[in-house]
């Protein structure tokens, strides 16, 4: 049975005092909250801190990107080995924002899940199509493409112990957001699409959903059977609301 994952990408966000504070509020919390994984992802330079802030707690350490390459001359990288070595779990990757802002390509992100899953690293594939695509009633041939990229060359089993994360663009930080509905169908979409390879793999892969998820429409869009939780950006900044965010993840995964 798929356990739901909250994750917060902080993105560009954060200070020694704001990792602190927003960590020992997490904390206070989520004391007690049982049913629902949750993971938090800092900017790189803060790992360290944010991994001995959350020891003891059930919070996991993610991070928002990795290198394709685990050791060499590639100034300024960080390589899955290291993100392994500083105790990391969860790495994001194929973010619209890097698709966008660094000309990631399908091929270049199912590099960089490869080198994840061959040193034992979690990946957060994100995937999703733009507000243009949506219009043109291209969603699921985008998601299709961008799941194939690491289907093709890794095959089905590659999506074991992995996570999805549906994030249409044009709700990233927008402040729209996909319907339960919309977002239920995608989700299922997706499920189906590795299917077609392994219906067992399929059916355990987590898929959040991403995009404008805040504490006020979280609880309905985790009433839906193929939405395992949240890739959580601006609210996972403000712990009272990431928590509420957490906690409507494991009330409906539990009822």
């Amino acid at each position: 049975m798929r356990h739901p994952l909250v994750m917060g990408n902080w993105k560009l966000n954060g200070s020694k005092q704001i990792t602190a504070e927003l960590i020992a509020g997490l904390r206070k919390e989520l004391s007690g909250v049982e049913g629902c994984g949750v993971a938090i992802a800092p900017p790189a330079l803060y790992l360290e801190q944010a991994k001995h802030a959350i020891s003891g707690s059930h919070i996991a350490l993610g991070a928002q990107n990795v290198d394709v390459n685990l050791s060499g001359a590639f100034t300024g990288e960080v390589s899955a080995e290291m993100l392994k070595d500083i105790g990391a779990k969860y790495i994001i990757i194929g973010h619209s924002e890097r698709r966008t802002y660094h000309k990631e390509s399908d091929e270049f992100i199912a590099k960089k899940y490869a080198v994840l899953k061959s040193v034992g690293l979690v990946p957060v594939l994100c995937i999703g199509e733009t507000e243009a695509e949506n219009e043109a009633g291209k969603t699921e041939e985008v998601c299709a493409r961008q799941l194939d990229a690491v289907l093709e060359t890794q095959g089905a089993e590659a999506f074991k112990d992995a996570v999805i994360a549906y994030e249409p663009v044009w709700a990233i930080g927008t402040g729209k957001s996909a319907t339960p509905a919309q977002a239920q169908a995608v989700h299922k979409f997706i499920r189906d699409h590795i299917a077609k390879k392994d219906a067992a793999i399929a059916e355990q892969v987590i898929i959040q959903y991403g995009g404008s998820v805040n504490d006020k429409n979280a609880a309905e869009l985790f009433t839906q059977p193929d939405i395992d939780g949240a890739l959580v950006g601006g609210a996972s900044l403000k712990a009272d609301a990431f928590a509420v965010i957490v906690k409507a993840a494991a009330a409906a995964k539990s009822a």
